[in-house]
């Protein structure tokens, strides 16, 4: 990458950054060589690795309550340190243990994947012939990105590469939702997502049988009531599931209780008293509603250290419900709910 193409990126960054009112950081000092962030979850397809990669970071950068930027850095990373951090998680011993076990892989680098400017092109195929030699049972790869970043040819060979693992692996495109209400999710939240944007990539993906994971997050902006944000959950459920129907392709809605993020617009707001985070109660409420419809909802429940103190949806007591929540998780069990009330 060219450094005049490296300096119109990071204008685009700090432009972003300054439209949404950031105050954080970028983790500039974090070792390229190592991945930001790694975990396991479990879900219904079984075991997941969860892989963030440090590499530029998102260049849109304004939504509202978003600081995961600021575990990425604000300077471009080589395509060969992208490759050592693939080497580091396939070095794991705690991933090798499981590589017969892990079902499902997300990557993220807390922006966009398929965003060639910020992620090595170079990277992601090197990361995907590494799962195809050790992770033998491996069913979905799900890549985050922006829809403006998804190219259909680029899908097609990462497909194609998918395929020639020893079991086919199923490609799962994550985008951020984030709010079905319009105003809320753009003029508000600034997401920069229309709904005729997303149609159409639903229209793609369903063509070649590709997966869609949509990212909302429940109470997202300051102002907003536990009720309404209950009833924009349960409003963005019936759209996905009728969209589903429609187009006739698998999607998950993976829904993000908002906690109070460092450097946000909503930090203010919480100190204000003009924000306090969802009830993991009216959370089991919500997704109650997509009982008998037609998609998955996987529930993300940590704050990842990124909340400011007393800013999380994580309160003392609350450990029950977060235990149903992850046995709902894994199993799609809606009776679960019924003992979070």
């Amino acid at each position: 990458m060219h450094k005049a193409d490296i300096e119109k990126v990071k204008k685009q960054i700090d432009r972003g950054s300054e439209k949404g009112s950031k105050t954080y950081q970028f983790n500039d000092n974090h070792d390229e060589r190592k991945p930001a962030q790694w975990w396991f979850q479990h879900s219904p397809e079984g075991t997941v690795l969860f892989v963030v990669f440090y590499s530029m970071a998102c260049r849109w950068s304004q939504c509202l309550g978003c600081n995961l930027p600021s575990q990425v850095s604000s300077r471009h990373i080589p395509f060969d340190s992208i490759m050592q951090q693939v080497d580091y998680i396939f070095a794991l011993p705690e991933v090798m243990a499981k590589k017969g076990k892990i079902h499902k892989v997300i990557i993220s680098n807390n922006g966009s994947i398929l965003d060639e400017d910020t992620f090595s092109s170079t990277a992601l195929i090197y990361f995907i012939a590494l799962l195809n030699r050790n992770f033998k049972n491996l069913e979905v790869l799900t890549i985050e990105t922006r829809p403006e970043y998804v190219d259909i040819e680029e899908l097609e060979f990462i497909a194609r590469s998918l395929a020639e693992g020893e079991r086919k692996t199923q490609l799962e495109i994550a985008i951020g939702f984030e709010a079905f209400d319009d105003t809320i999710r753009n003029d508000v939240f600034m997401k920069g997502l229309t709904i005729d944007v997303f149609e159409k990539l639903v229209e793609r993906v369903a063509k070649y049988d590709f997966q869609l994971k949509c990212y909302f997050m429940q109470k997202p902006v300051p102002e907003m009531t536990d009720k309404q944000a209950v009833d924009d959950i349960c409003a963005g459920i019936d759209y996905l599931s009728k969209t589903a129907d429609k187009h006739g392709v698998k999607i998950n809605m993976h829904l993000n209780p908002t906690y109070v993020a460092i450097g946000t617009l909503l930090e203010p707001a919480f100190n204000e008293g003009r924000f306090i985070p969802p009830k993991l109660e009216d959370v089991a409420r919500a997704i109650y509603s997509g009982k008998g419809k037609n998609i998955s909802i996987f529930v993300g429940l940590s704050d990842e250290g990124l909340a400011v103190d007393g800013g999380s949806f994580l309160v003392p007591g609350c450990e029950g419900i977060v235990a149903i929540l992850e046995q709902f998780n894994q199993t799609q069990d809606y009776e679960l709910l019924s003992q979070c009330s």
